[in-house]
């Protein structure tokens, strides 16, 4: 936090900043968000930037020390990995709480990990909108693009990583209903930017090896696939028919390959240590003297919250059957950080997303996502009825 930024924002904050920064990205991606907009960013200091980014560093280094065929064999059922090769993951998200330290201070503590992709293109457009529309923001010193990216380079990266050589008509942004996604701003963002199509599964087309899809009245090759199916929801769908599934051999590039949302993810948090990592265990293997009134119990696979027990005791985890897809994951106190004119501060989660760089041969963050609120989940789908809660990004100083 930085104080004097934070107050200069507050003391000149107008509703009608607010209410442009809502109209702006509405008449960008020709609709308004489905999910609530903070009013506000969340200013990053230098030294909050150099624990997280000390943090991230630390277990990305740790990432490759871990066995991730072994992870694959022990997570991911057979009938559920890709028979294709997976290559190095494209993407990575690690989500931070912003903590009391204990000491007085705040530091950020690891939530989870996931080698999926996130809100990539619309956190660019979020940034750049609210630095049109608040006239208070800092234009010099600070930045929400690390790795000296900027508008023009942010999206270069983002065309090379997602589009790669192919044709742009050839590549398709692949999700369950897209029209219907929370997150659907994203994929309008995405398409405007990269000229890519988004694609339903429902309207892939499989010949052989090969995936088109139709537009037009012409089918067109499908190359290269931009990967936004969360196989969580995929599954719990029954009824669901169609013509190509995840796990198919197909002549395809993946953008990430699926199995990567199983292995990168809350399933390796136990693998890792850090001070600002909270201690986790498997639910099938966790000391009988621990105390579960420290600990949160979150299912390995799922998205936006769903299932987490923010108060676990043994007659509920006796319950579980499949307790190998869960963990237990020491509690952290998020710090009530952000200012807010209703008297109630925000809190935050902050999560650096990464592309992987073929030219450095790593991991390379890239923007950041920010999310705030005043209930006891931080997710855009637990929002209390508050000012200051919602979607939004860090500027952090440079």
């Amino acid at each position: 936090m930085i104080n004097e930024v934070r107050k200069a924002f507050n003391e000149n904050f107008k509703q009608e900043y607010y209410d442009k920064l809502k109209t702006d990205l509405a008449q960008t991606t020709g609709e308004p968000c489905a999910f609530r907009i903070a009013e506000s960013p969340f200013f990053i200091g230098k030294e909050l930037k150099k624990e997280v980014f000390d943090t991230c560093d630390a277990i990305i280094e740790q990432l490759w020390n871990i066995d991730f065929n072994g992870i694959r064999e022990k997570f991911i059922p057979k009938n559920l990995q890709s028979p294709l090769g997976m290559g190095k993951p494209h993407f990575l998200a690690i989500d931070f709480g912003i903590c009391e330290d204990g000491n007085g201070g705040i530091a950020p503590k690891l939530i989870e990990l996931q080698s999926f992709p996130s809100l990539f293109l619309y956190q660019a457009l979020l940034g750049k909108t609210f630095l049109k529309n608040y006239p208070q923001i800092p234009k010099e010193g600070f930045h929400f693009f690390f790795n000296d990216l900027n508008e023009t380079s942010y999206l270069e990266e983002l065309k090379r990583v997602i589009v790669g050589e192919e044709q742009p008509e050839n590549v398709v942004l692949l999700e369950i209903y897209p029209e219907k996604q929370k997150t659907r701003i994203d994929f309008w963002a995405t398409k405007q930017a990269l000229g890519i199509e988004v694609l339903c599964l429902t309207k892939v087309i499989k010949e052989g090896k090969n995936l088109f899809y139709e537009k037009e009245g012409k089918k067109i090759r499908i190359n290269r696939i931009y990967n936004r199916v969360i196989l969580d929801e995929l599954l719990q769908m029954t009824d669901f028919k169609t013509d190509f599934n995840l796990t198919d051999d197909v002549d395809v590039e993946w953008v990430t390959h699926p199995d990567w949302f199983f292995i990168i993810s809350k399933c390796i948090m136990p693998l890792l240590s850090h001070r600002n990592i909270p201690q986790s265990f498997y639910l099938n293997d966790f000391p009988k003297d621990l105390d579960l009134s420290n600990y949160v119990l979150k299912p390995l696979f799922s998205f936006a919250g769903k299932g987490i027990n923010l108060n676990p005791n043994l007659e509920f985890i006796e319950g579980i059957k499949d307790k190998h897809n869960y963990i237990l994951q020491s509690k952290v106190k998020y710090s009530p950080i952000v200012k807010a004119p209703s008297g109630t501060n925000s809190k935050v989660e902050l999560r650096i997303l990464y592309t992987w760089s073929d030219a450095e041969n790593r991991l390379m963050p890239v923007i950041n996502l920010t999310r705030m609120n005043k209930g006891d989940l931080i997710n855009v789908s637990y929002l209390s009825n508050d000012d200051w809660v919602g979607s939004s990004i860090s500027f952090f100083e440079n």
